[in-house]
């Protein structure tokens, strides 16, 4: 934290390029942006318990005002952590360090819609829900549908490389990103124009997405769009267990066959998710599909899939499960019993693995995650030609604040020990933030160093979200 005097000499400094009534001091502004949707430091608030917060909180408009704020924020050396919608379930926005948070929600304009090349123009801070309903009034779809979609904004996908709930047909967010306007910490704005496919070296603007605000700080995004499907149909199958659904979905991928929703439950999230809405006979795995495109092509790849999922003795439920997932897909965002009582805490490990892996990946994480005392449920979504992503959520109660943060980091330590010894990656969209980063040079192995030289050269003072990524840590 800065000195009183500093701090005062900081914000008049940053006012004046974005004006006084866009830079707050308040320490009830600070704790309220201390954190983000990450489980642990939600339930450490529960408890009393007081995150650190950033010595100022400055809100830019425009990429030139980003740039002179990090030319101040590097003459003070002064930690800067960019700030999207605050939906982020891994700490990815904690000031750590204090400093200055940059909060993007004033950079909220679409700037430009192409229908032509379908392609839409953004501002970093445009909320998700904004965006997609805009352009679903021209018949466009981003085709990025994330649960955090009313609370998030376009500059957090990218910095995360976020994963919506239709990946499998439309992408993920790196699939989706064309064009960027990145400021770096040395205050220089740089721009990557929007092309469909370049062969002009390295892809620049795979550095910046996924850096989680270490790099520089993401102003401006050029996305892909696509018609709203001419039709968009249900189906759900139930599974006598895990192993013969993803057979079912490792088929249906094969044959060509590319559902834009695809979620595999096991026992015991079928379990809590669908049986008290459906009669589930106890043990089946419920599979949720979807289809989007036109009435022809959606009849065709519906029937189909069908097909595989009774050969691989599936029963048929119909639209119901599937539909009513997709109507109630946004209240996970709303607090429960479970994350808001006592020192109770649940999390998600979300992590891919190819097809061969998948299921050894899931047996091994569930069984460490349950030597530590958690209820472990778990599905499989984002699904892709080869291989996809597990949800592994777990709860644990415990008797004290003290037992339950320490059971839940073996939890997470074992867990994605598991996931890296039998050939997962331990995050498919969630980031890295601080849930991860002690995990990032286990997970990049060599490649790591390339990451922390990369690090050095865009960021020598080490102003840009230390602590994050594995990167940056101040002694």
């Amino acid at each position: 934290m800065l000195d009183g005097k500093t701090k005062s000499g900081m914000a008049e400094r940053l006012a004046s390029i974005v004006g006084s009534d866009n830079v707050t001091l308040l320490e009830t502004d600070a704790v309220l942006n201390a954190h983000d949707a990450w489980p642990l430091s939600e339930a450490k608030i529960r408890t009393g318990e007081l995150l650190p917060i950033a010595d100022v909180i400055v809100f830019p408009e425009t990429a030139q005002e980003v740039a002179e704020i990090l030319a101040v924020a590097s003459e003070m050396e002064v930690p800067v952590v960019p700030v999207g919608g605050g939906a982020g379930t891994c700490g990815g926005t904690l000031p750590i360090y204090g400093g200055i948070q940059l909060d993007l929600k004033r950079m909220d304009k679409i700037l430009h819609i192409d229908e032509k090349s379908m392609l839409v123009r953004v501002q970093a801070g445009v909320i998700g829900i904004e965006l997609e309903e805009e352009v679903n009034r021209l018949g466009y779809t981003t085709g990025h549908t994330p649960t955090s979609l009313r609370a998030s904004n376009v500059g957090g996908f990218i910095a995360t490389r976020s994963g919506g709930s239709m990946s499998s047909l439309y992408g993920k967010i790196e699939d989706l990103t064309l064009g960027l306007e990145v400021v770096l910490p040395n205050s220089k704005i740089i721009r990557m124009k929007p092309m469909p496919r370049h062969s002009v070296g390295p892809d620049l603007r795979q550095l910046f997405i996924g850096s989680e605000g270490t790099l520089g700080v993401i102003t401006e995004a050029t996305l892909r769009l696509f018609p709203r499907p001419e039709l968009r149909r249900f189906r759900s199958m139930a599974f006598p267990d895990v192993h013969r659904g993803l057979e079912a979905i490792r088929r249906i991928f094969r044959d060509g066959i590319t559902p834009s929703v695809v979620r595999l439950y096991d026992p015991e999230d079928t379990a809590i998710s669908m049986s008290n809405h459906f009669e589930i006979q106890d043990g089946d795995c419920m599979l949720l599909l979807a289809f989007d495109g036109l009435r022809e092509i959606v009849a065709l790849d519906e029937e189909k899939a069908v097909k595989i999922c009774l050969e691989h003795g599936a029963k048929d439920y119909g639209e119901g499960p599937s539909k009513r997932w997709w109507e109630h897909r946004y209240d996970m965002y709303y607090p429960t019993e479970l994350t808001t009582s006592g020192f109770s805490i649940g999390d998600t490990i979300d992590i891919v693995a190819p097809y061969d892996k998948l299921e050894t990946v899931y047996y091994s994480m569930k069984a460490a995650m349950e030597k530590h005392d958690a209820f472990v449920m778990s599905h499989f979504s984002h699904m892709y030609q080869n291989g996809g992503s597990i949800y592994m959520i777990f709860f644990t109660s415990q008797r004290d604040a003290k037992t339950a943060w320490e059971v839940y980091k073996r939890i997470w330590d074992d867990g994605v020990a598991a996931c890296l010894r039998e050939g997962g990656t331990m995050s498919h969209q969630h980031g890295v933030g601080l849930s991860r980063s002690t995990y990032t040079e286990d997970e990049l192995g060599s490649a790591f160093l390339v990451l922390k030289m990369i690090k050095a050269i865009l960021d020598p003072i080490g102003i840009m979200n230390p602590g994050k990524l594995g990167l940056g840590v101040k002694e």
